[in-house]
């Protein structure tokens, strides 16, 4: 089949990110780090769970965060009072991060700090349900975000996202009671697409699903760390 010049021109940035992707994921391994990628729409909870989960594991695991967003540094501001190495990427025009982007910020975390003495990297992507899903930056994992705010439907609206995530939070659910919402509807359609994704219902709100949240982080990390340091 012949393709178009925009479809070859896709292709080929997606191989060239995705080695780039492969080569970032070189040095998290070397490190014994984790890396996650956590992704949704704007205002689905991203930050507002960071600050959560770094108030609650920072005390027992040595986490990092790659923040990015097009323009400022406020949610990296808001991260960096939780006493933790935050490096800010600001993509400009740009709906995502992409490999070379998240290397970028690999290097100045080997420059600022010592990458091998943390567990935890987390990569706050840039707030669009579609093209985050497509670029990997090296995670070794991928967390969706899906607030109940956004509706039933968008996992099958918006599918590429849902199908890739290794883990979903349905985020806000104290507010389901007052929307016409069913949360199983949105575990039902995510299911769908991707039988195998951990769903975790939780509210940043009331602390509901945190800890479940909270072990699923813990799981990851001592799956990669390697044995002497685990031990």
């Amino acid at each position: 089949m012949h393709q178009t010049v925009d479809a070859a021109l896709g292709i080929n940035l997606l191989h060239a990110n995705q080695e780039g992707a492969d080569h970032n994921r070189v040095h998290f391994d070397e490190w014994g780090v984790t890396c996650l990628n956590l992704m949704s729409s704007p205002g689905a909870g991203k930050t507002v769970l960071l600050e959560k989960t770094l108030a609650a594991l920072r005390p027992e695991l040595k986490i990092a965060v790659i923040e990015g967003d097009m323009t400022t540094e406020l949610d990296a501001d808001r991260l960096r009072q939780y006493d933790v190495p935050v490096i800010a990427i600001n993509t400009g025009r740009s709906c995502h991060l992409d490999a070379k982007m998240v290397a970028g910020g690999i290097h100045q975390l080997k420059q600022d700090h010592r990458p091998t003495d943390l567990d935890l990297v987390l990569v706050e992507n840039v707030g669009n349900l579609v093209c985050p899903a497509e670029f990997e930056v090296g995670e070794h994992a991928k967390v969706a975000l899906l607030s109940v705010t956004e509706g039933e439907d968008k996992p099958l609206k918006y599918p590429v996202m849902f199908q890739a995530a290794d883990c979903l939070l349905i985020t806000k659910i104290d507010l389901a009671p007052y929307l016409d919402i069913e949360i199983e509807r949105i575990v039902a359609n995510v299911r769908q697409l991707n039988p195998r994704v951990k769903v975790i219902p939780v509210s940043a709100q009331s602390g509901d699903g945190l800890e479940r949240w909270f072990d699923w982080l813990r799981s990851q990390v001592r799956s990669r760390k390697p044995a002497h340091q685990s031990a």
